[in-house]
């Protein structure tokens, strides 16, 4: 991953935060733990005298107050709300938030160098991206992506796997091609061959009556990927006669 290279390469920190559906971008500043509060206040301790025991701290304010300049992954933002990356606006462009609980003012020391992830599962807001500089990760060449499995999967047979790497670009080709497949679907396709004997030349079928190739549920994620190649091969098919 990018993030992870520029963070080596320059010898900062790296800090992750990935992001789920669940997720809210008040988590990434803080979170005020009440219920804590509550138990410790019914225990008699005396820790509850001070909100500041109850403050979690989250990863942008970890960023902030680093005493060297860090690295941080926001990692797959799309799969949060619509509104998530808008919430953060203002903490990226001025690089501080302010704390209500404790009435602080958490300003960054270093600004971090921040790489935003996207599978493009939904649209991000224009005011976002707007303030991002875009890198758009172009699906690997055959080389590049037998570099990148091998690296995962180093004991797959060579044979096994080129023939699955052949089925995976031809299906990529015509569906759809999804950058976190390149070190996934195609592994996992010659390890399904592999699990069940099939030699490599089982993953291509011979019979043009065939719509799709065999273990086809090791490349596509869902019906309506499945539905949408056999119609892209059929129609390939009819026009190659």
């Amino acid at each position: 991953m990018l993030a992870v290279e520029v963070a080596k390469s320059l010898g900062l920190p790296l800090l992750e935060w990935h992001i789920k559906s669940t997720t809210k971008a008040q988590q990434g500043l803080y979170e005020y733990d009440a219920v804590s509060r509550l138990r410790d206040s019914q225990l008699g301790d005396e820790r509850v005298h001070d909100i500041h025991n109850y403050i979690v701290k989250g990863m942008l304010w970890q960023a902030f107050t680093s005493d060297t300049p860090v690295v941080l992954l926001i990692d797959e933002v799309d799969k949060a709300d619509i509104e998530f990356p808008n919430d953060l606006l203002r903490e990226l462009d001025r690089m501080e938030f302010y704390v209500y609980e404790t009435r602080d003012l958490v300003k960054a020391k270093h600004r971090p160098i921040v790489f935003i992830t996207s599978n493009n599962e939904k649209e991000l807001p224009d005011a976002f991206l707007r303030r991002c500089f875009f890198h758009y990760i172009r699906f690997p060449d055959k080389e590049t992506m037998e570099k990148i499995v091998a690296v995962h999967f180093p004991t797959l047979k060579k044979s096994l796997l080129r023939e699955a790497m052949e089925v995976f670009l031809r299906s990529a080709r015509g569906a759809r091609a999804e950058e976190e497949a390149l070190d996934q679907r195609a592994p996992r396709l010659a390890e399904a061959a592999a699990r069940r004997g099939h030699p490599p030349d089982a993953l291509h079928s011979k019979d043009r009556k065939t719509i799709i190739p065999p273990l086809h549920g090791a490349l596509l994620k869902n019906e309506q990927d499945v539905h949408l190649f056999e119609r892209l091969v059929f129609m390939t098919r009819a026009k190659g006669g």
